[in-house]
């Protein structure tokens, strides 16, 4: 009988981080809506498209250049802060606003850098 309610306390133990993990209250992050291929300098040098406009294989715009490399290199869709990016848990939220400043109102989970996004909106 002991074991049984050790394993159901670990059990309860077990769903209850998580739930807490994603509870976290919501932060806003500012960033471009880029690439991971850009932004994580799988084919870039700058963290940033330049390299990719200049050869003008993949567009002429951050917009055309990070939908390029979503569609045809199997890029995801991130944010890019600064020297930070955030992986998007719902990336199909950002569907939209690729190229583009924007403003993620969202929940981080620290450990992946990833971002739960509730709220997005195009910084003018």
């Amino acid at each position: 009988m002991y074991r049984i309610a050790i394993l159901i306390g670990v059990c309860l133990l077990a769903v209850s981080v998580p739930a807490h993990a994603s509870s976290a209250d919501p932060q806003v992050f500012l960033g471009e809506v880029s690439d991971s291929q850009c932004a994580l300098n799988i084919h870039s040098l700058t963290r940033s498209h330049q390299e990719m406009l200049k050869s003008k294989s993949m567009g002429g715009n951050a917009k055309e250049c990070a939908d390029y490399c979503v569609k045809y290199l199997g890029g995801v869709l991130v944010l890019s802060s600064k020297q930070d990016v955030y992986r998007l848990s719902n990336p199909e939220r950002a569907i939209g606003f690729t190229g583009r400043q924007v403003r993620i109102t969202g929940t981080l989970l620290p450990k992946t850098k990833t971002i739960h996004v509730l709220k997005i909106e195009a910084v003018k």
